[in-house]
């Protein structure tokens, strides 16, 4: 930083030591002002004259004034114009008492607002010029008492353009620091919004496998000694389970590396069409599964496919773990006008309890989900026993291209 920069600096910090500064260097111009007769002799345009003791006490005054402008505007301005009036009634030759007016006057109109400038400008203007004009010593029509209007009107003009400025820039300044925040605010937003997805993600692809892999290691325990055979195939199903898993957490966790990192799975995300694969690794740890799908194979948007897939996923995982060994699953999928429903239903078989309003957030992450895409989800036991899951998702989504109805 510079030696000027920190002076400014320094003295925009203590603004009282500035505007004592200013009333020093005003108070020099008005005194050399006042040494100098500008008619002079014949011969000569300038030449040095001595201030009556009257005009060098008003100059003092005004100056001194001048020191308290930020604080009392208004005061200081009604202090030196009557400084000003008195000079230019009894000063002859006159002083330039008006000089600390005028600063007085600027200093108004760059703190306040415009009507209050012009009623001040005018009356400050119409007092101390018609004051010069009417009864000072000088003819009417004298440079002087035209110097006067001219540097009032001056006065005012300045600083109603500097207070403009001044709106201005705050006001660009606000837009940005609110524009700055509205950013900070999406981005939070965005960042939350992924760690909520990438939860369900998580949530959906270990409790699904986990629920597997426990009912086969079960199964695979109860029958090792009776049935070495059958147990072999519960422990293969058991790994086939558990490499699911590690490979949707490959991809789901991919998703969060930089840059940089080493490439991440390109595996595109599940959807309706692998429907037939999820209901047999269900149908491979004992549960019975019937798929009915009357869809007439529609083509949906991924984050729609990948929905649908993830709540059919969370409501059979629902009933391996909560309807009993013996329970039946029915899956329908189909297509009803600009939607596509899925049901899930399960008739709750067993001594388990067929709810599963427990406290998991497996129906919480499939509300989410569906409700993203503005579709519906509806959940609940069904009479007679079992359980009832039925989403409503929209075929097209507003990002998704239109597409042909199937």
């Amino acid at each position: 930083m510079t030696p000027l920069a920190r002076a400014q600096r320094r003295l925009k910090a203590h603004p009282l030591a500035l505007d004592a500064a200013l009333a020093a260097g005003v108070l020099l111009c008005m005194l050399a002002g006042s040494f100098v007769d500008p008619h002079g002799e014949r011969s000569v345009s300038w030449s040095v004259r001595t201030p009556d003791p009257l005009s060098l006490l008003l100059i003092t005054l005004g100056a001194a004034a001048l020191v308290f402008r930020r604080s009392a505007p208004m005061t200081v301005l009604a202090l030196t114009g009557t400084c000003s009036v008195a000079e230019s009634v009894t000063g002859d030759p006159r002083a330039p008492v008006a000089m600390s007016a005028v600063i007085a006057l600027y200093t108004v109109a760059s703190t306040t607002d415009r009507p209050t400038t012009w009623r001040v400008g005018l009356l400050t203007m119409t007092v101390l010029t018609g004051a010069a004009m009417l009864a000072g010593p000088l003819p009417w029509y004298a440079q002087e008492n035209l110097a006067i209007f001219a540097w009032t009107g001056i006065g005012a003009t300045a600083g109603d353009a500097v207070r403009s400025r001044r709106a201005v820039v705050r006001a660009i300044r606000e837009r940005a620091e609110r524009a700055e925040r509205t950013r900070e605010e999406e981005a939070r937003r965005r960042v939350a919004e992924e760690r909520l997805r990438i939860a369900r993600d998580l949530h959906d692809v270990v409790a699904h496998h986990i629920a597997l892999v426990n009912v086969q290691a079960g199964v695979a325990a109860h029958v090792m000694d009776r049935r070495p055979d059958q147990a072999k195939e519960a422990l293969a199903h058991v790994r086939e389970a558990s490499r699911s898993a590690l490979n949707e957490l490959r991809a789901t966790v991919g998703l969060l590396r930089q840059s940089g990192d080493p490439e991440a799975p390109t595996e595109p995300a599940p959807g309706l069409d692998r429907l037939d694969e999820l209901a047999g690794t269900f149908r491979s740890a004992g549960l019975q599964v019937e798929v009915a799908r009357a869809d007439h194979d529609t083509k949906l948007p991924a984050a729609v496919g990948l929905a649908a897939y993830r709540v059919i996923q969370e409501a059979l995982t629902n009933v391996q773990k909560h309807a009993g060994p013996d329970a039946k699953a029915e899956v329908s999928v189909v297509r009803v006008g600009p939607n596509i429903e899925v049901t899930v239903l399960d008739d709750g078989a067993g001594d388990a309890p067929a709810s599963q309003d427990g406290g998991g957030h497996g129906l919480l992450g499939m509300r989410e989900r569906v409700t993203a895409l503005r579709g519906t989800l509806t959940t609940g036991p069904r009479y007679g026993g079992g359980y009832r899951v039925h989403a409503t998702l929209p075929v097209k989504t507003r990002s998704s291209a239109p597409e042909d109805s199937a």
